[in-house]
């Protein structure tokens, strides 16, 4: 990274090492409180593909471009329940910031064709319908970075990875759009280490359409940390207080991202929850505003 990015990532991580004072009382946001957040309407609804659920929100920022590109992925624990309301307030407060959002919508477990392989097919087609986006919405294609939260920010990982599946692999894409950075906001890359039982780990045996002792090779496909080196910034942000996801994911994976030859940041933000990293009116929220400039910017490629 150059000597800008991480002059910038010393200011993110000081601001994170700030929290409430000692002995104040904290409570985190629940998920009711996240799917009540503001929703404002995006400048765009775009369809990618033929199935309902495969549009995408975009929102462009003032100006007349070229706009670099947040590609926002958003969670639920990959079920069809939730889908991207919740985290359009979050994708038109980084467009208010000056950049493009494309928040895609993509069939999740519990949906026709949802699961293994179609939730990963539509994220990566998605992603790769910005080129097509670019012409006619002055789009930067040299700055684009992709954003996940939760769930999403597993896929937002692998994402980054998935350029090295092979040719013949339909969950690669023909050609895959090339990615500045990703930034996982209380991401999951460790889908067998994840699953549980209990909790949003239950999920994942429906992701991957087995359990994940019995779908080895899937998880080779589909679980970031089977996947490093992704030869680009990786930024992993969590909360201190997360209950959802809990911080080994994000500190697991860099250590063994970082022993493959990657170049990865992990933010934890004191007196933050699973959900403050998306609300725009959060003090995490610009944490987390300053990782996504961060990885929007040219940095390190292998």
């Amino acid at each position: 990274m150059g000597a800008t990015v991480r002059g910038l990532f010393g200011l993110i991580l000081a601001a994170a090492a700030c929290g409430a004072p000692t002995g104040a009382k904290i409570t985190v946001m629940t998920a009711a409180d996240a799917l009540a957040l503001p929703r404002p309407a995006a400048d765009h609804q775009l369809s990618y593909g033929d199935d309902p659920l495969q549009f995408g929100e975009l929102r462009l920022p003032a100006g007349d471009g070229p706009y670099p590109v947040v590609i926002v992925i958003h969670g639920g624990c990959w079920l069809a329940e939730y889908d991207l309301g919740y985290i359009s307030g979050f994708a038109d407060a980084l467009t208010g910031g000056g950049v493009a959002t494309w928040s895609i919508e993509y069939r999740r477990v519990g949906d026709e064709g949802g699961g293994w392989p179609g939730t990963f097919a539509d994220v990566a087609a998605a992603t790769d319908y910005v080129s097509t986006l670019a012409a006619e919405f002055n789009l930067d294609l040299d700055r684009v970075a992709a954003v996940g939260h939760s769930a999403g920010g597993h896929l937002a990982l692998w994402l980054a990875g998935r350029k090295w599946l092979d040719g013949e692999d339909p969950l690669r894409g023909e050609v895959p759009l090339p990615l500045n950075g990703v930034v996982a906001l209380a991401g999951i890359p460790d889908l067998a280490a994840y699953s549980s039982p209990d909790g949003c780990g239950a999920a994942v045996p429906g992701l991957l359409d087995g359990d994940p002792s019995d779908v080895a090779d899937r998880l080779q496909r589909g679980s970031p940390i089977a996947m490093v080196p992704f030869g680009i910034t990786q930024t992993l942000v969590i909360g201190e207080l997360d209950p959802i996801v809990p911080a080994t994911q994000a500190t697991s994976f860099a250590e063994a991202a970082r022993q493959m030859g990657d170049t990865v940041e992990v933010i934890e933000i004191a007196d933050a929850g699973h959900f403050e990293l998306i609300d725009p009116v959060n003090p995490a929220f610009g944490i987390v505003q300053a990782a996504i400039q961060a990885a929007l910017e040219p940095g390190w490629t292998e």
